[in-house]
């Protein structure tokens, strides 16, 4: 792709629509996202808005100069979604970061894009309402989760980012502000724009405002942890900890590897570390008492399913000690390797033990330590390829047969190659093997409707 590089007239052009910085006078965060593995990409400018309508000025200026735009939240993306790869401009929304209304009426919330994550969830729990979504990542922001259509552990029984987007207003190309949806919680109302957006990285057009879905806050919560003799009796338990009916709302699985890893890197210990693998659950309701019944089947349920006990974590304290270790896995898998590559599938849940079987023959095969932990509810596993002490030229290779060799496994098992972390550039190919060329031209075509100049985020998601 060949675009025009902005020059200090366009620099001056810019300004009068957003905070703007010669890219060598920008941050090198703006270069890169967290997962340094995938390179960084100075910007040759740098434009901070603080209004919706600034945004369109900027994106209509640049489809009609043919500048590349890069738009971008916090930056803790994993797959190099919100990095320029093309050089251009880099749009921040950091400074959008209002949390315009609060409606108790009608249960959402309007949002600047901006909005931190972590923010909001204090503002809205102290309300006695909730945000379901519950990305690892609390210091994203609320448009790079839209953007993204953000997971978390909570998925399995609420849902995703997606589920909870009632309305937004996003900036075009063209320079125009487009309202979808609202403060109704249903439409059949035509092609839902709304859900195309949400997922799109920023490549179709750039989120100005959020309007939200919330939920009473549950009264109480109790969590149990199941130690397993092994990984594969643990995710083969899944399917029936799901089924047995006590509705969990979340269900994590996690190796006694990465455990040791979040030990040493909060400084605390974990309750059990007897196992070779763990299922943790937690269970949400109306009332202590109305747990009771739910928590009991749950745990004969992993007892009949080969679990060595299952433990109790219903106080704070309790709870503290085994979910912010599990808050802390990736952060601490970082700090014990120079660099690492991840792969975030999501399989069918009948499939968990089969692909985490098969990335422990990958990890002997390719001779590269690889760590595991995920959403075992809803089948979005994080394998971690860590480089450890191999020589760079020898980690290139192997980490790059490792992720071969999983995505390919992924396929074989009918996942996706993306739980909810996204494509960026980093994936975009593995995408292209997965979809198939009908879907990848299908992609294009509304990629060129939304952008017909392809300036935004441009290399990314379908190259």
């Amino acid at each position: 792709m060949l675009f025009h590089k902005p020059d200090s007239a366009d620099l001056a052009a810019l300004s009068a629509w957003a905070t703007v910085l010669p890219g060598a006078s920008a941050s090198e965060d703006y270069a890169h996202d967290e997962m340094t593995e995938y390179g960084a990409f100075a910007p040759d400018a740098l434009a901070l808005c603080e209004s919706a309508g600034g945004v369109a000025k900027v994106l209509g200026y640049c489809a009609r100069k043919n500048i590349a735009v890069t738009p971008r939240g916090a930056g803790t993306g994993l797959c190099g979604g919100a990095v320029p790869i093309h050089g251009g401009v880099v749009l921040s929304l950091e400074r959008m970061n209002r949390i315009l209304e609060i409606d108790e009426n009608t249960m959402t919330a309007t949002v600047e894009p901006g909005v931190l994550l972590s923010d909001f969830i204090r503002e809205v729990e102290a309300r006695g309402l909730f945000y379901p979504p519950d990305p690892g990542e609390k210091t994203a922001t609320l448009g790079g989760n839209a953007m993204t259509n953000a997971g978390g552990m909570r998925a399995v029984r609420y849902g995703v980012t997606r589920d909870y987007v009632l309305g937004m207003q996003v900036a075009l190309p063209s320079g125009e502000l487009l309202d979808l949806g609202g403060k109704a919680v249903k439409t059949s109302s035509g092609y839902s724009l709304l859900s195309l957006l949400v997922g799109s990285e920023g490549t179709l057009g750039v989120v100005t405002r959020l309007i939200l879905k919330l939920l009473p806050m549950p009264r109480a919560n109790v969590s149990v942890l199941a130690p397993f003799d092994d990984l594969d009796a643990c995710v083969r338990a899944v399917p029936q900890v799901l089924a047995c009916g006590a509705e969990p709302t979340a269900v994590e699985f996690m190796e006694r590897e990465v455990i040791a890893c979040a030990e040493t890197y909060l400084g605390k210990r974990f309750p059990d570390t007897s196992a070779d693998a763990y299922l943790l659950v937690r269970l949400d309701g109306p009332s202590a008492k109305a747990l009771e019944a739910s928590c009991g089947q749950l745990a004969q349920t992993l007892l009949d399913l080969g679990a060595r006990d299952a433990l109790l974590a219903d106080t704070d304290e309790r709870k503290s000690s085994i979910w912010d270790a599990r808050g802390a896995f990736l952060e601490a898998i970082k700090s014990g390797t120079p660099s690492m590559d991840e792969c975030d599938v999501v399989v069918p849940r009948d499939k968990i033990a089969d692909f985490v079987r098969a990335s422990r023959e990958i990890s002997r095969d390719c001779g590269v330590r690889i760590l595991s932990f995920g959403h075992a509810g809803d089948g979005n596993l994080h394998i971690y390829a860590l480089m450890d002490d191999l020589p760079p030229e020898t980690w290139a290779n192997a980490r790059q047969a490792v992720m071969d060799a999983l995505y390919r496994q992924a396929a074989l098992l009918g996942g996706q190659v993306s739980g909810e972390h996204g494509i960026g550039h980093a994936k975009a190919g593995y995408l292209r093997e997965s979809a198939g060329n009908t879907a990848i031209e299908l992609m294009r075509g509304i990629k060129a409707v939304f952008d017909p100049r392809g300036i935004l985020n441009p290399g990314k998601v379908i190259g």
